[in-house]
C-alpha cells in the first residue's frame, strides 16, 4: 500500500499517553483528513508522524519504511512534507526567497530544478504568483498558508502533512485555500490533514478519521461522515 501508514501508536509527553493505541493509513495518493474535538489529540498525533515526538510504543511507517525513530528533518529527508499550523514562513524574507530556502534545504527528489519546481508549485497557487518579490509578512493570512503548502511541496513529497490549514482564517479565504487544497490532492501527493473545520477538511478528502480522547472513534468514506448527523452532533461541532 505505501503512503503513510501508523500502526498502534501511543504517544504523549513526560509519560504520559494522550494517543491511545491509534493505527491509521493513507494509501499512496490517497487522502485522510483526520478531525475530532478540542483536546481529543489531534496536535500530538500530527507531531507524532513528523517526527516532533517520539511514539511509547507502535510504528510510523513511511513509504514502507519505518521511520519511527527518524526525527522530523530525518523524515522529511524521507520524503514526509509538513506545514505546521504557526510560525511556517519566513516573514522578513519574499515569497521566493522562502520558496527557494525550502528547495536548498531538502533538493527535489527527482533531481529537478528550482525554476522547473518553482512553476510546478505556482500552478497550483495562482495567487501567490505576482506576490513572489513581496515579503511573506505582508501578506495575508491565507497567502501566507499558500505559500507554507508551496514551500513543502518544493521538494517534491510523497505525503504532505497539514496541521489546521484554516486556523485563524476568514471563510472567504478558508474556502480558496481548501480549493487550493484540493487542487494539490489531486497531483497525487499522498494528504494527511489534520482539521477543525469538519466540512472543509472532509470535503477534499477521501477518507475521513474522528479522533476522539485519543482514540480512533470512527474511520470511514469522508462523504459518509459529512452525512452522519448522530457523529456530527456528537464529536464534530457545527461546521
Amino acid at each position: 500500500m505505501s503512503g503513510l501508514v501508523l500502526e498502534n501508536v501511543v504517544a504523549g509527553y513526560r509519560g504520559r499517553p494522550v494517543l491511545h493505541g491509534v493505527s491509521l493509513s493513507v494509501p499512496a495518493r490517497g487522502s485522510l483528513t483526520v478531525v475530532g474535538p478540542n483536546g481529543s489529540g489531534k496536535s500530538t498525533l500530527m507531531k507524532t508522524v513528523v517526527g516532533l515526538v517520539q511514539p511509547q510504543k507502535g510504528r510510523v511507517l513511511l513509504e514502507g519504511e519505518d521511520v519511527t525513530r527518524l526525527d522530523a528533518p530525518g523524515r522529511a529527508r524521507r520524503g514526509l512534507g509538513h506545514v505546521p499550523q504557526e510560525a511556517n514562513v519566513f516573514r522578513s524574507l519574499s515569497v521566493s526567497e522562502n520558496l527557494k530556502v525550502a528547495f536548498e534545504f531538502i533538493p527535489a527528489r527527482s533531481g529537478a530544478t528550482f525554476a522547473s519546481r518553482l512553476e510546478a508549485v505556482l500552478a497550483l497557487f495562482p495567487e501567490i504568483r505576482p506576490k513572489l518579490k513581496v515579503a511573506a509578512g505582508h501578506l495575508s493570512g491565507g497567502q501566507r498558508q499558500m505559500v507554507a503548502m508551496a514551500a513543502a511541496l518544493m521538494p517534491e513529497p510523497s505525503v504532505l502533512a497539514l496541521d489546521e490549514p484554516s486556523a485563524g482564517l476568514s471563510p472567504k479565504n478558508a474556502e480558496l485555500l481548501f480549493a487550493a487544497i484540493a487542487r494539490i490532492a489531486s497531483t497525487g501527493v499522498t494528504l494527511l490533514m489534520i482539521e477543525q473545520n469538519t466540512r472543509l477538511g472532509l470535503a477534499v478528502a477521501a477518507r475521513g478519521l474522528v479522533l476522539v480522547a485519543g482514540q480512533v472513534k470512527a474511520e470511514a468514506p469522508a462523504t459518509d461522515l459529512l452525512s452522519d448527523g448522530l457523529m456530527q452532533s456528537l464529536y464534530l461541532g457545527g461546521h
